[in-house]
């Protein structure tokens, strides 16, 4: 399925340029359709799943016809789907919830990793030390073993047939700052490695701490970047903070991270290179 926030945003979009093009105010079109403003406003905000027939309504007013009815009646329908994350949205955290609607039907997934191991490579292991090391910070907001079904379905996910291609730059700091037990960031290690080596559609490099960053580029957070496969939709940027994430898709807002992590990219080891590394790493933890 295509994620349906992604559509959703999409919709937005497509509905405020309608709306526009009509010469209507929200309060004119909310009246037309029998609706408040506030539900017009949810929509052109992606805040709300919509209601078909709001927006069978909404096409009529504003004049759309033939292939762009067809159209932006199908970017609704996806948008209204409810992913396999929705039933347990509120037991495996919003947070796991939103990264698997982002990751539903992408095209492509390009992440920088900062401090930490990416989730949708991390072993069940590694993932419960890293739940009770935030629980030492602050209460979960969420069940620990619903957060690890919830990961697992995001692997299941990547791994699909026709599923994403995934690359991600790994800091050199994440992988020799530990960040669970050793025996467990060992074991994480050398399944990274195994997992590069054995799958084409997964890339993963390390950047050094050493390197030097085109144009002195030190990245600030880890982010996301992912592309879909309907050109229109928007390339969507999701920048990660301590407790919640920030989902960014106006172009001017995309660009700074494109361009950083293709900075990223060129300075970071060669994936040869970096699965020695890994393996060095896992290696050294042995005698701990």
């Amino acid at each position: 399925m295509i994620s349906p926030y992604v559509r959703r945003l999409r919709l937005a979009t497509e509905l405020r340029l309608l709306r526009t093009r009509a010469g209507l105010t929200h309060e004119q079109l909310a009246k037309k359709i029998g609706q408040s403003r506030a539900q017009i406003s949810r929509l052109e905000n992606a805040h709300a799943a919509p209601d078909l027939d709001d927006i069978i309504k909404i096409l009529d007013v504003v004049g759309v016809a033939d292939d762009e009815w067809t159209k932006i009646v199908t970017i609704a329908r996806e948008a209204a789907e409810r992913g396999w994350w929705e039933s347990n949205s509120h037991a495996m955290g919003t947070r796991t919830a939103l990264y698997a609607n982002l990751e539903a039907g992408a095209v492509t997934i390009r992440e920088y990793q900062q401090t930490f191991l990416p989730g949708l490579l991390q072993t069940p292991e590694f993932s419960r030390a890293r739940n009770t090391a935030e629980a030492g910070l602050r209460p979960l907001d969420a069940d620990p073993e619903k957060v690890l079904a919830g990961r697992t379905g995001r692997q299941r996910m990547l791994r699909r047939p026709g599923g994403p291609t995934y690359e991600v730059i790994l800091d050199e700091v994440a992988i020799r700052r530990l960040s669970a037990p050793p025996e467990v960031v060992k074991a994480q290690l050398f399944h990274l490695a195994a997992t590069v080596n054995g799958m084409s559609k997964i890339g993963m490099r390390v950047l050094p701490v050493s390197a030097v960053v085109g144009g002195y580029s030190v990245p600030r957070t880890a982010f996301s970047i992912y592309t879909y496969a309907d050109p229109d939709d928007p390339v969507v940027v999701a920048v990660d903070t301590v407790t919640s994430d920030l989902i960014l898709i106006d172009p001017a807002e995309v660009a700074p991270y494109d361009i950083l992590y293709k900075r990223l990219l060129d300075a970071a080891l060669s994936e040869d290179a970096s699965v020695a590394l890994l393996t060095s790493v896992a290696a050294d933890l042995a005698d701990h």
